[in-house]
C-alpha cells in the first residue's frame, strides 16, 4: 500500500511540474520541463549521496576506528540480505542517523556521535535496521527525485513571480485574455509551491512508515525501534540540528524543532503515530521485548 501511494503521489508531482511547463510555454514548455526534470534526476541519481554526506559533515570511519558500529552495521545488513554499506560518523551531540546512496551496492549509513551515546545496542541496531529499510526500499533515490522535481517547481514559481512583477501576462491586447493570464500566473506563483511541498511531504511520510515496518521486520524488534524513536524525538527537541531543509527528510527523526507550520510541512510523520504503528506490529508478531 505504501508503494502504491508513493507511485501515485510521485505521478501527481510530476504531472504538476509538466503542467506548469505547458502553462508557461505550451508544448515547447512541456518538452523543456521534461528535459530539465530528466537532467535533474540524472544528477540526483549520481551525486545526491555525496552532497548529503558533505552537507552533514560526515566522515567515513574504518572497522579499526569504530569496531562496535561496524559490527552492528554488518549484522543488520546480513539480516536485511544487503551488501554492507559504507559507515560514516557525524560529530554532533544531537542523536540522529540517515542513509544515502543510489542503490544497495552504493549506499552509506551515517550516525551522529550523540546517537551512539544515547541508545543501547538493541535500540541502535533497530535504528540501523530502519535506515537499512530505506536502502532496501530504494527510498533514497525516490527522495532525491522528489526533491529535484519539487525544487524545479519552486524555480518555475519564482520565475512566475518575476514575470508578474514585470507585467509579462498583463500586456495582452485582449483584456479578457490578459485577466486569464494574470490568474494563471498568480496560481503558479502561489499555489504551485504549496502543492509541491504538500505532495513531497506526503511521499516522505509514506516512506518513513515503510522504513519503520521494513526495519522492524529486519531486526525483529519493533519495540526497540519504538523506544529509540522516543529517545531520538526527545533529543531532537532538546538539541535541534542546523541542517538544510533539503536534507532534513533523510534523518530517522526530523532534526528540526517543530511548530505548527513545521508540523504541517514536516517530512516525517508524528513520532507518536510511528510508535503506535510499531506497537501494533509487535502485537501482530507476538514480540514483547
Amino acid at each position: 500500500m505504501n508503494h502504491a501511494k508513493t507511485v501515485l503521489l510521485l505521478g501527481l508531482l510530476s504531472a504538476l511540474f509538466l503542467g506548469l511547463g505547458y502553462l508557461f510555454g505550451g508544448v515547447t514548455g512541456l518538452i523543456v520541463a521534461f528535459g530539465f526534470a530528466l537532467l535533474m534526476n540524472l544528477w540526483a541519481y549520481w551525486f545526491s549521496d555525496k552532497l548529503a554526506l558533505r552537507m552533514a559533515g560526515a566522515h567515513q570511519v574504518t572497522p579499526e576506528q569504530e569496531p562496535r558500529l561496524h559490527r552492528m552495521v554488518e549484522d543488520v545488513a546480513g539480516l536485511a540480505g544487503l551488501p554492507k554499506p559504507k559507515v560514516y560518523v557525524v560529530q554532533n551531540d544531537a542523536p540522529n542517523a540517515f542513509a544515502t546512496g543510489r542503490n544497495p551496492k552504493h549506499s552509506a549509513v551515517a550516525v551522529t556521535t550523540g546517537i551512539t551515546r544515547m541508545l543501547n545496542e538493541d535500540e541502535l541496531k533497530a535504528v540501523l535496521a530502519h535506515e537499512m529499510g530505506h536502502i532496501k526500499n530504494r527510498d533514497i533515490l525516490i527522495s532525491a527525485i522528489v526533491a529535484t522535481i519539487a525544487s524545479a517547481i519552486m524555480f518555475i514559481a519564482f520565475m512566475a513571480r518575476w514575470s508578474l512583477f514585470f507585467g509579462g501576462f498583463g500586456r495582452s491586447r485582449n483584456q479578457y485574455a490578459g485577466l486569464i493570464g494574470l490568474v494563471a500566473i498568480l496560481a503558479i506563483a502561489i499555489l504551485a509551491p504549496i502543492g509541491a511541498m504538500l505532495i513531497r511531504t506526503a511521499i516522505s511520510r509514506q516512506r518513513e512508515y515503510g522504513a519503520d515496518e521494513t526495519g522492524a521486520r529486519i531486526s525483529g524488534r519493533p519495540l526497540a525501534l519504538a523506544s529509540a524513536l522516543r529517545k531520538l524525538q526527545m533529543g531532537a527537541q532538546m538539541r535541534p540540528t542546523k541542517v538544510s531543509e533539503s536534507t532534513a527528510h533523510m534523518y530517522t527523526v526530523s532534526p528540526l524543532r517543530s511548530d505548527f507550520m513545521g508540523n504541517l510541512f514536516s517530512t516525517h510523520p508524528p513520532v507518536d503515530q510511528r510508535i503506535a504503528r510499531l506497537e501494533q506490529m509487535a502485537e501482530r508478531m507476538g514480540v514483547w521485548g
